[in-house]
């Protein structure tokens, strides 16, 4: 598999100086299997540069959203591939409170954007997969995809990818130790990411941004830490930056993560999602 971060900040796209070095569009990961198989996590505003690399192709798109909020499906009205004519564009929307599967093509209506939804020249298919209370997974091509719900506000989903022996964990917006009633539990999530390759988690939050942001739907940085040491993964990649951190900013949280991987002893390699970043295995 390879991965592309294509967007890795939360709630707004930020550009300016001091966010070049880890990027300003928000949430998109681009995950290519061995045969060449596309599959998009969450359609923000770095799906953008992405339809252009995908535009070249013209084998399916398999688009898996998180939810619904803006900075998760505000890139899709410039994804290249909904403009080619027939191009085949499939859709899982996550589980979110309010069953709105095809919010992200409803952006494309009234007075919102000037293309509308039904003039896209792309075959595209919303595909709302039903709940298996104890087999949530499904395969598109060679990887087998698995789906937790999350602990955000509104509801969504959270996914694993595997591949020939390779593991995957997308966990983004998700507050692991809510205020509110949780979806999953911490021991859920550990055993939904177990041993996976590299852990995508939510680290928009510190410390000291709580207790005014307890019920945001965001982790704080050191807990992302802690589920990954839970989980035995050997990557953790720190995501869903805050649109207030700055790259020097982002640096300290991920030198303070480091430091609590070595008091713990652990063999983790934890970083900050950076826009373009490629891990491939």
């Amino acid at each position: 598999m390879k991965i592309t971060f294509c967007g890795v900040r939360g709630s707004t796209p930020t550009p300016g100086a001091e966010f070049v070095r880890y990027g300003g569009n928000t949430a998109c990961v681009h995950v290519e299997l061995d045969d060449g198989t596309d599959i998009v996590l969450d359609a923000g505003t770095g799906i953008r540069e992405l339809g252009k690399r995908l535009a070249a192709k013209k084998t399916p798109v398999y688009i898996l959203l998180s939810h619904n909020h803006w900075d998760h499906i505000q890139g899709f009205p410039f994804f290249i591939p909904i403009y080619q004519p027939n191009r085949q564009i499939l859709i899982t929307p996550g589980l979110t409170d309010l069953k709105e599967p095809e919010a992200v093509l409803d952006q494309m209506t009234g007075s919102y954007f000037p293309v509308h939804k039904n003039d896209l020249a792309a075959s595209i298919q919303v595909i709302p997969r039903p709940v298996q209370e104890n087999d949530d997974k499904w395969y598109i091509s060679n990887g087998l995809v698995s789906r937790l719900k999350m602990n955000h506000p509104g509801g969504g989903s959270c996914y694993t990818i595997k591949e020939n022996g390779h593991k995957i964990a997308y966990i983004t917006d998700n507050e692991l130790y809510p205020p509110y009633r949780k979806q999953t539990d911490f021991l859920d999530f550990v055993m939904f990411a177990k041993g996976a390759d590299i852990l995508i988690h939510d680290a928009q939050y510190l410390v000291s941004d709580m207790p005014a942001k307890s019920g945001w739907g965001h982790s704080v940085a050191e807990e992302a830490v802690k589920l990954a040491m839970a989980c035995e993964v050997k990557q953790l990649a720190l995501y869903s930056h805050d649109p207030e951190r700055t790259d020097d900013d982002i640096d300290e949280i991920i030198a303070h993560c480091k430091m609590i991987i070595e008091v713990g002893e652990m063999d983790l390699i934890c970083f900050g999602a950076r826009e373009g970043q490629i891990v491939e295995f």
